[in-house]
């Protein structure tokens, strides 16, 4: 017991010889047990709070560090004149030399190996669960709240909200996962500064490339045949009257050993390659190229290219530019919500007034959700006031849902309104995007062929806008 004493009283008289390692103790000394503790528990229960983890792994974990730091610069180079020898080669000759001497710095090596391996043990605690909180879908979501609030909420409603933000801003290999770390340091200067963009930029310049990403889970040549697609569209009358479209879409695929490249998914087979010339949003598409398979190039152009165009090989996410951070048009996003019953459909003009009061612009979530209420309110009070008398509970339900679908798409914070993002997968009601950005009739090739324009291109139209459509009752046996 006195030879540890006796350790311990040399290794802190050497720390106390320097203020950098006294300090440097003191930092350790005070966050070691909070920074274990915390660990443990953050390990043992799972605590998906993204603040909780900063504490741990971007406060207690780096102060940890320098505290080590600040002892191991304090004891070996800031300790003043006299202890200019220290574990220099001679100073150590003299000491392992001389047996008196050699006891007592076998202890120190003893005590200082000891709380190596303790630190060691703590850092590697610390790495491991740093790194999977630096990982985790609450750090990249919840962490910058304000900022990250709109698209963290468009992902948990899209097809891969169990699809970790990883897995497509990252992936797997060393170069990516650097390069996303470098870009998360600049972006976290932004937020701290105030510097960054309302709204978020799409990032498609910066995402590793689709095919990577994509086509880990999807196999274009694996996709097949034709999908019914059947969309529920609610009017502005007072009935707010139920109409179906039917389109039978021309999924196709990319090619396999039974099929060759048809339907939709043509465009990614690895014997058509396509690449095209646009600006930076990818809107304007003057130049379109085809390269087949036997070499033959065919050059469709509808304009000039201008400055800052950029040339690029057509892939995934040219189509499917929003897989994930969804935002729906408000007509799509109420339809939706009357179709789930969220919106009671046997309120009258329930349609008519929801388009009406999520289609304002307001200052904020707060005050839409208050005015959307507030108007409702009035509006229905004073046109069916025995109905809401009767039955409080429908206005009270539609309220809520209509709410509910603004708040997941309009974000006036963050300058997000319904139509700010634009969605390439099909052609929006105006013709203009997706879709018609080359398929518009007009990107001719010298020989005079022009990329079709022809609806059935991609999709039959089955029935469109219809009370009853007798497609669905023909494919049911009804």
């Amino acid at each position: 017991m006195a030879r540890i004493t006796n350790i311990i009283d040399a290794f802190f008289k050497g720390i106390a010889r320097s203020r950098v390692s006294l300090l440097g103790a003191m930092i350790t000394t005070v966050t070691f047990p909070f920074l274990l503790s915390l660990i443990i528990v953050d390990i043992w229960f799972h605590i998906d709070n993204p603040y909780f983890g900063a504490v741990i792994y971007m406060l207690l974990g780096p102060a940890f560090m320098v505290g080590l730091v600040m002892v191991f610069i304090g004891l070996f180079f800031l300790k003043g004149k006299e202890e200019v020898r220290l574990f220099t080669l001679d100073y150590l000759r003299e000491h392992f030399t001389d047996a008196s001497r050699f006891v007592r710095v076998r202890r120190l090596i003893f005590f200082g190996v000891f709380l190596t391996i303790v630190n060691f043990l703590i850092l590697g605690l610390l790495s491991y669960s740093g790194y999977h909180y630096m990982e985790s879908n609450a750090f990249c979501g919840k962490f910058c709240h304000s900022v990250m609030h709109p698209e963290y909420t468009a992902y948990q409603n899209s097809p891969h909200s169990r699809v970790k933000c990883i897995e497509c801003h990252i992936g797997s290999g060393a170069t990516w996962f650097a390069k996303s770390k470098l870009s998360g340091t600049r972006q976290l200067f932004a937020v701290v500064l105030d510097t960054y963009s309302k709204p978020i930029e799409t990032p498609v310049h910066d995402l590793r490339p689709a095919r990577e990403t994509c086509e880990q889970c999807h196999r274009p040549e694996k996709f097949h045949g034709e999908k019914l697609s059947v969309r529920n569209k609610y009017l502005t009358d007072e009935e707010n009257t139920e109409v179906k479209t039917v389109l039978l879409m021309k999924i196709g695929s990319a090619g396999s050993r039974v099929q060759s490249p048809h339907g939709i998914h043509w465009h990614v087979a690895p014997e058509n390659k396509i690449t095209f010339t646009a600006d930076r949003e990818r809107l304007t598409i003057p130049v379109v190229t085809l390269t087949k398979a036997d070499g033959s190039t065919t050059v469709f152009r509808s304009g000039e290219v201008e400055e800052g165009f950029e040339p690029r090989e057509m892939d995934c996410i040219d189509c499917h530019n929003r897989p994930t951070h969804i935002y729906q048009p408000a007509n799509d996003a109420i339809n939706e919500n009357i179709f789930a019953g969220e919106i009671p459909a046997e309120l009258p003009f329930i349609k008519k007034m929801a388009m009406e009061v999520v289609t304002r612009e307001y200052d904020s979530q707060e005050e839409a959700l208050a005015q959307i209420e507030s108007t409702l309110q009035e509006w229905y009070q004073q046109k069916y006031p025995d109905l809401i008398r009767e039955n409080p509970s429908l206005l009270a339900t539609a309220i809520q849902g209509i709410q509910g679908a603004y708040a997941k798409n309009v974000f006036p914070e963050m300058d997000i309104e319904w139509d700010t993002y634009v969605n390439h997968i099909g052609h929006g009601e105006d013709f203009d995007i997706g879709c018609f950005r080359c398929h518009d009739g007009m990107h001719e090739s010298e020989t005079g062929e022009v990329i079709s324009s022809d609806c059935d291109t991609c999709h039959l139209v089955l029935a469109e806008e219809e009370k009853n459509p007798e497609i669905l009752d023909v494919l049911r046996g009804e």
